[in-house]
């Protein structure tokens, strides 16, 4: 991976030639920004749409679930987005069952979100604990790969673990907090999106450790197809449909719930606090946090001139970085001289490795178009 490119920044977000696949328009505005407004252009044309669109689908989800115990599933992670989203639907009147996926790095301040949350609103809380052992040699090989994907097998773990639970327990929705305000913008060389990727995923496991498939839950675009068409499972992330402040929601969090506060986004798990917060802007120079100012940007919520300021705070404590890194060393089985190793070998993404790109794409145009006037 190679970016010789001179210097730029957008003039519209925060994103710039850190992204290697950056393009700028002859005002200087790049291809993310551009498309990130294209986006809630499209999905939010107006407040009194929106929430029509969303009566249609909390119709849906309560007649799919009568008679059953619950009318759908929710992943929480103790986040912000999560959290805000399950008291969203309950105030909404559903009946969520709530699952996490716990793969071993979970923060204590996360644990007690969620329990906060559970407790309060009475809901009935699942914790999909997956085996240690397997999952650790996965993100091993991940680490050893030099890939910055190192959060693969695990969002691939929660597509896969959410849509076997909401299988099992006969549920027709999984409800996410997934949100464009948020979320509209990553760089796909950041975080490669197309989370069903098995070709690429079990190259890294493959060549990489000695380790095979078969606790950790995983997923391919057949699998997903199979829950889509077979199980008829759809996902609706509810704070699309919401005019949602991320800070506003933290605050009535933490006036509610007692929420308590993690760090950056994602942080709730102590290997993103350290993936993302440091070995991201260290090693692969791709600060995290230009992504999510930009998509805060082109939803109105933060000012370009506000993110600009925030990015010239340090992305890491460099004293709780050091102290992370044993930590994360450690839990690994690793030393801490094989963790710098690892660190210091050339970086890599998705492009570097054998991959299924194309066909997923391929996939998920046809299926866009066979339901884009569907929003249920």
């Amino acid at each position: 991976m190679s970016n010789n490119r001179v210097y730029q920044i957008c003039n519209r977000c925060v994103m710039d030639t850190s992204d290697e696949d950056i393009v700028f328009d002859a005002n200087g505005n790049c291809n993310h920004c551009t498309t990130a407004l294209e986006n809630l252009q499209k999905e939010q044309p107006s407040p009194e749409l929106l929430q029509q669109q969303w009566n249609n689908i909390l119709t849906n989800i309560k007649a799919k679930g009568q008679g059953k115990k619950y009318d759908c599933l929710m992943g929480i992670s103790g986040g912000v987005d999560s959290c805000y989203a399950v008291y969203l639907a309950v105030q909404q009147g559903l009946r969520p069952l709530l699952m996490h996926l716990d793969n071993g790095w979970d923060s204590e301040i996360a644990v007690q979100n969620i329990k906060n949350l559970v407790d309060k609103l009475k809901l009935d809380y699942i914790s999909y604990v997956i085996d240690w052992q397997e999952f650790k040699e996965i993100q091993l090989a991940f680490l050893k790969s030099s890939s910055v994907d190192l959060e693969y097998p695990t969002d691939i773990g929660i597509l896969a673990s959410t849509h076997q639970m909401a299988a099992k327990h006969k549920i027709s929705y999984i409800v996410s907090g997934g949100n464009s305000n948020a979320e509209g913008i990553l760089p796909l060389t950041w975080g490669y999106h197309p989370m069903r990727d098995m070709k690429y995923y079990k190259y890294i496991v493959g060549k990489y450790s000695k380790m095979k498939l078969k606790k950790v839950p995983h997923i391919g675009i057949y699998g997903e197809a199979y829950y889509k068409f077979i199980k008829n499972i759809r996902t609706m992330y509810i704070l699309n449909y919401i005019d949602y402040d991320k800070d506003q929601a933290r605050a009535f969090l933490k006036q509610e719930f007692g929420w308590k506060e993690y760090g950056g986004k994602h942080h709730e798990s102590k290997i993103t606090a350290f993936w993302q917060g440091y070995v991201m802007p260290t090693k692969f120079n791709m600060d995290y946090r230009r992504a999510t100012l930009s998509s805060q940007i082109c939803a109105g919520q933060v000012s370009r001139a506000a993110a600009i300021t925030k990015l010239m705070e340090p992305p890491f404590d460099a004293g709780a970085m050091e102290t992370l890194q044993q930590y994360v060393a450690k839990k690994f089985g690793i030393s801490n001289s094989q963790m710098d190793e690892y660190l210091a070998l050339p970086p890599k993404t998705y492009k570097d490795f054998p991959n299924s790109k194309g066909f997923v794409d391929f996939c998920f145009g046809l299926y866009r178009s066979i339901f884009k006037k569907k929003r249920i």
